[in-house]
Order: structure tokens, then sequence, then C-alpha cells
């Protein structure tokens, strides 16, 4: 059974994988025995963190910059990523958020956090998922959120982009399920990371989540691998155009 989850010799994309959650994708997938081509905005060419953790498994780690909010960013980091490997699995992770009210977002601000956290995960998926189609095998995967289905607070823009990917993931699942690619995505629930240190500073608003949570208390980014592990692997060959959610049980209450 355990070869079902074995990802030896296959070759993994983690967008934001410099840090959190992206981190902990590809520290898990490398552990699963895939090599990872790790891409982030700040992401060092060498000796960073998902460097260290990826070699230690190992596995090669690809280290690749790129600032996903331009698109002609994103064209380019097709072409490098093709130029390393041929990619099997992607895991469209990386994210941005901007608190602040409605009324106070300017146009840009709201397009920008769409283009990062939507659209340069459409082109990924579209263009190494086409690949990945002439292949007729691949896996990729979405980071959704707990907003994918609730509205949030001052966070429009984050909110718009995540229901988005619900479903994006929905819809390009519908088209590849039949043609070897599978694609999926991760809900993940309060995870520990910068993205939420605001509200784990704020005493209030981290007192409140604590208390909504089964589980007692704030996620990791290591609590996600399992899920990773398991939707980039043939053990969920048949697993089409779902969320999972990994919340501590969230979304149960």
């Amino acid at each position: 059974m355990m070869h079902l989850f074995d990802l030896t010799g296959l070759t993994a994309v983690v967008t934001g994988a410099r840090r959190g959650i992206g981190l902990g994708y590809a520290t898990a997938l490398a552990e699963a025995g895939a090599d990872i081509i790790a891409v982030s905005a700040g992401q060092e060419p060498s000796g960073s963190a998902v460097e260290r953790a990826v070699t230690a498994l190992g596995r090669r780690c690809t280290c690749l910059r790129a600032d996903l909010s331009r698109p002609e960013e994103v064209a380019r980091a097709v072409e490098e990523i093709r130029g390393v490997a041929r990619v099997d699995i992607l895991f469209n992770n990386a994210g941005t958020i901007s608190r602040r009210p409605a009324v106070d977002y300017s146009d840009e601000e709201f397009a920008r956090v769409l283009r990062v956290n939507l659209g340069a995960g459409f082109t990924l998926a579209r263009e190494l998922g086409g690949d990945m189609l002439e292949r007729g095998w691949g896996k990729i995967v979405f980071t959704a959120s707990l907003l994918s289905y609730q509205g949030g607070v001052l966070v429009p823009a984050y909110t718009a982009s995540k229901h988005g990917v619900a479903g994006l993931t929905q819809a390009l699942a519908n088209e590849w399920a039949g043609r070897g690619v599978n694609v999926n995505a991760i809900v993940p629930g309060y995870i520990a990371t910068d993205n939420t240190q605001a509200l784990r500073d704020d005493p209030v608003r981290s007192a409140s989540i604590l208390e909504r949570i089964p589980a007692g208390r704030w996620g990791e980014p290591s609590d996600l691998g399992g899920a990773a592990v398991f939707l980039a692997s043939h053990a969920s060959d048949y697993v089409n155009g779902i969320a999972l959610p990994v919340d501590g049980g969230w979304l149960g209450r």
C-alpha cells in the first residue's frame, strides 16, 4: 500500500515555497521522494530554508525567483521550469493578502491580489498542465482557503481570489479528469504563518478563532504534509475536483 504514496523519480513545482505552507508542502513531497522546483518572489538562489530542507532529505532542489504578480515573470518562470525538468506535480500555493476596508482598496491593489492568488495559478496550470495532458498523467494542487467559503473581514480581494481558486479547481478537474490529470485543492485552516501573524498577535481575534477550532490549536505547516502527499501521489488517482480541508475541524462547526 505504501507504494501508492511514493513520489520517487517525480518532480514537483511548489510556488510560494520559501516559507510557511509552501515550505511545508515542499518538505513533505521531498520526504515522499520528489525532487522540488521552488518558486517564490523572494526566493534565494541558494542557501534557502527550502533548499536545506529538501537536500537534507536526499532530493534535488532548484530555486527560482519570480514575482507572480507580473505576467511576464510568470511566463519566464514557465520556461525556466521546463528547462530544469519534466514536471509531474504542480502545487499552486503562492499567495498574498492585503487587509483594509473595501472602500480603501484601489483597483490596482485588488487586481494585484487576484493576479498572484488566481491568475498566476491559472497560467501555470494551463502551461504545465498542458504538458501533463500530453503525457497522460499529472497532479495539480491549488491552495484554497477557509475564505473560499466565507467572506472574511477586511480582505475582499483575498476572499474573491480564493473563491475563484475553488471554482477553478473544479473547472479544470471537469476538463482534465478523463485525461489522466488530477486537479484538486487543499483548504488550510488557521495555520501559524506570516500571513496570520496579525491575527495571532490580536488577543481578541486569536481567542475567538481558537474557541471555534475543535482541535484547540493553530495548525502548523507540517500538518498539511499528509494531504499534500496524498493529492500528489497515485493514492489519489480517482480523486478529482475536491477541496480537502485541513482545518482542525473549523468547517465542521
